[in-house]
């Protein structure tokens, strides 16, 4: 893609998940955030308008620019983030000496480690580390057909999308700016209906993911507790995992989503340190997300790696000026769209 950034237009964050759709635009100057919006997708129907041709994406990007906005965008320019679990990330060490073929040694790491032909993917790669004897690569794969659609959604709104990124490496740009994310740090990211978890090291080095997320919560309370799933909801966000008359119930109705996330964590962690790490150690886990606000959860996160962890809260850093602010049960939904309208003109990939 072409570099079109103008850098007197604040650039709009979007957010396609598998579950909603939400963008925000902020004028870096100041760190005030000029609109934002969200709106619900249907899982089914947002999977097929990935994978076939299918007006579902655009209907709901026009539903929610024209009744889903709270202020102004200021802009046509976007920067897209897509779901995590739908890319491919891999980062490999190459000889200095083959740095002139490194395109033929991404494409060996695209057929060994990808399960679609390359024919079918858009590959980026990227020099991330170099010593005089390797270089460090960080390799990113997505399917064509939903980068396609994707675009193609945002042209019919009549938006331009200036660069496309998975949505964890979004959700790095705000923690290095405001959680001591120049730390070697792991993310825990709890969407809705996924967790995505990565390594950042100066940038995102590996990622991996569960389908399991803050609605699998919901549904392992009702279930336990035979309570309906609205009062699953109040118990997993007003009580969770803290201490109190109901911490025994809910811990056990949590623990088996809660050990997948912790053992997908964990292969994450130990590829790290076994292919990537060259000695650094990882200082923190920082669990962010709509499916974060579950009271406990660094706790439980700390005692399980044994590793400081805690639940991230970089809302301190953007001002909504007049603006009503999302509900504050809602505000970590937006952790991605912030981390995408902080693209910096330098940023911008090819």
């Amino acid at each position: 893609m072409n570099k079109l950034f103008y850098k007197d237009k604040p650039i709009i964050g979007l957010d396609i998940s598998s579950t909603d759709m939400k963008l925000m635009s902020i004028d870096l100057h100041k760190q005030q955030v000029l609109g934002y919006g969200n709106i619900d997708l249907d899982p089914l129907r947002i999977k097929k308008a990935f994978d076939e041709d299918d007006n579902y994406l655009s209907e709901s990007l026009r539903s929610m620019l024209d009744s889903k906005l709270v202020g102004s965008l200021g802009s046509d320019q976007v920067v897209l983030g897509i779901p995590t679990s739908r890319t491919f990330s891999r980062t490999f060490t190459v000889p200095l000496s083959a740095e002139k073929t490194l395109a033929d040694a991404v494409a060996i790491e695209v057929s060994q480690y990808i399960p679609l032909p390359m024919s079918l993917l858009y590959v980026d790669y990227e020099v991330i580390e170099r010593n005089d004897k390797v270089l460090t690569v960080i390799m990113s794969a997505v399917p064509k057909k939903l980068v396609d659609n994707a675009l193609a959604s945002c042209e019919d709104a009549g938006l331009t999308v200036n660069m496309i990124e998975p949505a964890i490496n979004a959700v790095a740009r705000v923690l290095k700016l405001t959680e001591e994310g120049h730390l070697p740090t792991v993310i825990v990211d709890i969407g809705a209906a996924n967790t995505d978890i990565a390594v950042l090291d100066g940038s995102v080095r590996i990622t991996g993911g569960i389908g399991t997320g803050g609605n699998t919560f919901t549904l392992d309370i009702a279930k336990k507790l035979s309570v309906t799933l609205e009062n699953a909801h109040q118990l997993k966000v007003l009580n969770g995992l803290a201490p109190g008359a109901r911490q025994e119930k809910l811990t056990a109705a949590l623990r088996p989503s809660l050990r997948g996330i912790i053992t997908e964590t964990r292969k994450v962690i130990r590829y790290y340190n076994e292919r990537l790490s060259n000695d650094r150690r990882l200082e923190q886990v920082l669990v962010v997300g709509s499916g974060s606000n579950v009271p406990g959860i660094g706790e439980y996160f700390t005692n399980e790696l044994v590793m400081p962890a805690r639940t991230a809260n970089p809302w301190q850093q953007l001002d909504f000026g007049q603006l009503p602010q999302p509900a504050k049960q809602f505000r970590s939904r937006y952790i991605t769209v912030a981390g995408l309208s902080n693209v910096q003109k330098g940023a911008m990939w090819k």
